[in-house]
């Protein structure tokens, strides 16, 4: 796929135009928007997305934007792609009944405007909006955080409106499709991974605070700490062998769970990655990372488990990955790392413009 680059989309934001963005420049699994910055949107906009893109039109906003609004999850302790979703919303006054594209359109102006307060937008409404993760794409590499990293570098209010491309049978469009649909509406198309690039360039989110040799059930390990700079978190690493990006590596990033790592418990039908079977994996092969993200399990998530390794019905929350939330960050400790090639102990799942942080998912390690 031919795309565009990160300056060239910046200007097309910056002249109130629209773009698709997509998420490498792969052809195959590689899904887009189209998106436009909210404070150029209008009803022909909006109008354009309903009918031409036909996915949910949506609004990304940062943290700060939906405090500013009042505006709660739509789920509390939501896990998985969809977790960033709030209370849907429309404009308090200004509007008839919501839904029109005029309608629509006047609810996000009034939603970022400057001095926007609680009382002007109510729930629910016919606007969806997304939370972006502090960091945008480089904690996680999703197009609400894209969305609202290149409307900011167009010098814009980090904000966007997005909507899901859909084919003509309903299906997400992918690759070519939406090549071809940028190409029949004479729009630029964007890749998250160029932006991931672009940022890296001046910009992280980690650094390292600690390192050195330490002794594990399994042998030594070389440790290195980072600290995030967005939320305080640190996060370990722990390698074995000589890291080059040409030379493939082991490498499994880590979310804690209670009764897998500490508990060792499993389920038969279910084989998973615990920390034990990841450092003895590592230690035996040539080369190997593990990166251990500093994510809290929630209550919910934890009662899940313990239902499941007592024999219940699976939550319907453990079906989808908690991985979403921590690509980039995991990403940022690899390539600080050295890591390129990659062997992942972990799930055959895609993995959103990790070639932006020029690593390389070679295959999956069950466990």
């Amino acid at each position: 796929m031919q795309v565009n680059s990160v300056d060239e989309l910046v200007s097309e934001l910056r002249q109130g135009r629209m773009v698709v963005l997509v998420d490498d420049h792969t052809e195959d699994l590689n899904q887009g928007v189209v998106m436009l910055a909210a404070e150029h949107c209008d009803a022909g906009h909006v109008n354009f997305m309903a009918r031409k893109a036909r996915g949910l039109v949506c609004l990304a906003l940062t943290e700060e934007r939906c405090r500013q609004l009042d505006l709660p999850p739509m789920v509390d302790d939501a896990i998985g792609e969809k977790s960033n979703f709030t209370l849907s919303i429309e404009a308090a006054e200004g509007i008839d009944t919501g839904i029109s594209a005029a309608d629509r359109a006047h609810t996000i102006q009034v939603a970022v405007a400057p001095h926007a307060q609680p009382a002007d937008i109510v729930q629910p409404g016919h606007i969806f909006p997304l939370t972006a993760v502090p960091g945008g794409v480089l904690t996680r590499a999703g197009h609400t955080e894209a969305a609202t990293d290149y409307a900011r570098l167009a010098g814009l209010l980090p904000a966007a409106v997005i909507a899901d491309i859909l084919t003509p049978e309903g299906t997400l469009a992918e690759g070519q499709a939406l090549a071809d649909f940028a190409d029949a509406h004479e729009l630029k198309i964007g890749s998250i991974a160029d932006l991931i690039h672009f940022r890296l360039v001046n910009e992280r989110t980690i650094e390292r605070v600690r390192e050195g040799a330490i002794q594990t059930a399994y042998g030594e390990f070389h440790l290195v700490a980072y600290r995030e700079f967005n939320s305080g978190d640190i996060h370990l690493a722990l390698t074995r062998g000589d890291i080059a990006p040409d030379q493939p590596t082991l490498v499994r990033v880590h979310a804690q769970s209670a009764l897998r790592d500490l508990c060792h418990s499993h389920l038969d039908e279910r084989p998973s990655w615990s920390m034990a079977k990841c450092l003895e994996a590592v230690a035996a092969s040539e080369r190997g990372v593990i990166v251990l993200l500093a994510r809290d399990e929630s209550p919910e998530r934890l009662l899940d488990s313990i239902d499941m390794a007592l024999g219940g019905t699976p939550a319907a929350v453990l079906s989808q990955p908690d991985i979403y939330t921590s690509v980039g960050l995991g990403s940022q400790i690899l390539r600080d790392l050295g890591v390129g090639k990659i062997h992942l102990m972990g799930a055959p799942i895609k993995y959103n413009a990790i070639s932006g942080f020029d690593l390389e998912v070679l295959d999956f390690v069950d466990p």
